[in-house]
Order: C-alpha cells, then structure tokens, then sequence
C-alpha cells in the first residue's frame, strides 16, 4: 500500500479491525519512510448475480421478486411468512453454492417449485401454472396427476 502522503511503498499495519456496521476491514497503516499514519478499508468486492430470462434478456437477480412470486403463490395458505423467507434463504444458498455469476431464471423457478412441492400442494400447482404459462385446465390436470403420483 503506498502511503498518501509520500508515495512510499514501505508501508506497515500498525492495527487492524473490523469495520463498524459493514463488512470490511479497518486498517490504521504507518510510512516507514514519512511516519505519517493513515487509514485503508478493506472490502470484498462482490458482483451482481445476473438472471437469463428466457428471452435472452438478463436481469439484476432481485430478491424482492422473488419473495414477492413466492408469497403469491402462498397467499391464503397456512404458510407463515418466518417460512417463505427460509424458502427464500435456501434457494438463494443453492444458487451461490453454484458459483456463478450468471443463472438462467428456468432454474430459479424450479427450484422454488422443488421447494413449494415438499411444502404446499396448492401453493405448488398457483406457482407451476405462471411459472410453466399453463394454457387450459388440461395442464392444470397434468400438473396434479404428476403431483399425486409422486
């Protein structure tokens, strides 16, 4: 780290702390050269997860839209909200467990219909009927007959 004062590169970590009310690093550094003290943050730097819609576009992954399309589909249920957010949690470690920086939005719905299936049979089929655009009640009977036959 070269100090600001004078250039130097001979810089050293005098003290070194968690930032308050962030994830990072406070460092207090000392120019061996000028001995002039002075302070470096330290950050990870994190990129945005970006959504493939299937039309090719690609989007900011938004938490909120996902909690929003899950809370729909469980609307009237007796599902509590402690619960959804849990879905949302675990669905959101499967995808950083992938490492990616991109994920095409076909596998953030099925896993939140992997998730909705263990919990909710009606909360499952309200959320595979946008998810998959049914058509008539004939897919809507396809989708149960899969469900019920495991």
């Amino acid at each position: 780290m070269k100090c600001p004062y004078c250039g130097s590169p001979a810089t050293r970590v005098v003290d070194s702390r968690p930032a308050q009310k962030s994830n990072a690093i406070r460092r207090r550094r000392e120019c061996e050269d000028c001995g002039k003290r002075f302070t470096t943050y330290e950050y990870v730097v994190e990129y945005p997860l970006m959504v493939i819609k299937n039309d090719g576009r690609r989007e900011e992954y938004s938490r909120d839209k996902l909690l929003k399309s899950i809370k729909i589909a469980c609307n009237k249920r007796p599902i509590s909200p402690d619960k959804i957010e849990s879905i949302v949690m675990d669905i959101e470690k499967e995808i950083e467990e992938k490492a990616v920086s991109e994920i095409p939005s076909s596998l953030i719905g099925e896993l939140v219909m992997k998730y909705l299936r263990n919990l909710d049979e009606v909360a499952y089929i309200r959320f595979a009927s946008v998810y998959k655009k049914f058509r008539d009640l004939d897919e809507f009977r396809d989708q149960i007959e899969k469900l019920s036959s495991g």
